[in-house]
C-alpha cells in the first residue's frame, strides 16, 4: 500500500477539511482504507480521492449526507437523474421559504400578521390505531407513507374503517437538525386489536386552535410557520396547551389542486371561562 495518502494530502487534494473527513468516515461514507492502531492516522486509497470530491460536490449543493451516500452507490445516469430529482425538491424547499418572508416580516416587525387565520373547535373523544417513530423533518414523509399505509393494511384486516381522518401528533419539534417521535393515528368507531407496532388508545376529547393551509403551503418548512401561528394565537388568548401539536389530514391529499385545502395544523389547549370562538 505505497501509494496510501494521509489526511492532510487527502484534504489538501479534494478541498475537504480534516473535520469534514473525519465525520464522514463516522457516517460510513469514506472510510479510511487503514488506520494505525497505535497513532490512529488514516490512511487512504488513490480512488478515495475522487470518492472525496464527489462528496464534496454534492455537499456544495446542500445535499444531506444520508441521499449522498444513496447517489454514490448509483452509476452514471441514474446518479445524474438522483442529483436532478434532488435539485427539483431544493428548488421547492427555496420557494417556499420564499414564500413565507412576508410572514416572518411582519413577526419580527412586531406587526400583526393575517396569513393563517385561526379558529377553536370542539374535538370528541376517539379510538385510533396508532403509530410512532422518532424521525427528523427530511424523514418524516416517507414515515408519514410507510404508517399510513400500515394503518390502513391493519384496518383492512380488521374489517374496520376509518371514523374521521387521519391525523400526526408531533411529541416534539421535527426539524432538520433533530428528531421527534411523531405518532400517525387512524380514528375508527370499529373493533380492532393491536399487533405488532400497531397500538389502540383512546385520543382524549379536546378544545383546539387550529388553521387551514392549502396543498400549497404543506410543505417543511412552510408548516413551521403555521405551527408559529396557532401558538402565537394561543399565547396572545393566554391559553395553556394541553396536549402535543398535531397535523390533520384530508381525504382530498392525493388529488388536490395547490389552492386546495389538505391539512390542518391544531394545537389543543385548556379552555378558560373567557374563551370565545373565532
Amino acid at each position: 500500500m505505497d501509494d496510501v495518502i494521509g489526511i492532510g494530502d487527502l484534504a489538501t487534494r479534494s478541498g475537504l477539511s480534516h473535520k469534514a473527513l473525519r465525520l464522514y468516515d463516522a457516517r460510513g461514507l469514506l472510510v479510511p482504507a487503514s488506520v494505525d492502531p497505535t497513532s490512529g492516522s488514516r490512511r487512504y486509497g488513490p480512488e478515495q480521492v475522487e470518492r472525496a470530491r464527489r462528496i464534496g460536490l454534492l455537499r456544495g449543493l446542500g445535499m444531506p449526507l444520508t441521499e449522498i451516500a444513496a447517489v454514490l452507490a448509483l452509476d452514471g445516469e441514474a446518479a445524474a437523474r438522483a442529483v436532478t430529482a434532488y435539485w427539483d425538491r431544493a428548488e421547492a424547499d427555496h420557494a417556499a421559504r420564499r414564500a413565507l418572508v412576508p410572514y416572518a416580516r411582519h413577526v419580527l416587525s412586531g406587526h400583526e400578521d393575517t396569513t393563517y387565520e385561526v379558529h377553536q373547535r370542539d374535538v370528541p373523544e376517539q379510538k385510533v390505531l396508532h403509530l410512532q417513530r422518532h424521525v427528523t423533518a427530511s424523514e418524516l414523509p416517507a414515515f408519514l407513507a410507510e404508517a399510513t399505509q400500515s394503518l390502513f393494511a391493519h384496518l383492512t384486516a380488521a374489517h374496520a374503517t376509518l371514523s374521521g381522518p387521519l391525523f400526526a401528533v408531533h411529541h416534539g419539534m421535527v426539524s432538520e437538525d433533530a428528531d421527534a417521535v411523531v405518532e400517525v393515528c387512524a380514528p375508527t368507531t370499529d373493533p380492532v386489536e393491536p399487533a405488532g407496532s400497531v397500538g389502540v388508545r383512546w385520543e382524549p376529547a379536546h378544545r383546539e386552535a387550529y388553521t387551514e393551509l392549502t396543498r400549497r403551503q404543506c410543505g417543511y418548512p412552510a408548516v413551521v410557520f403555521a405551527f408559529d401561528a396557532v401558538a402565537s394565537y394561543l399565547d396572545g388568548q393566554g391559553l395553556a396547551l394541553s396536549a402535543s401539536a398535531r397535523e390533520i389530514y384530508y381525504p382530498n391529499w392525493e388529488s388536490a389542486a395547490d389552492d386546495d385545502h389538505v391539512l390542518d395544523v391544531a394545537y389543543p389547549f385548556r379552555p378558560s371561562a373567557s374563551t370565545s370562538t373565532r
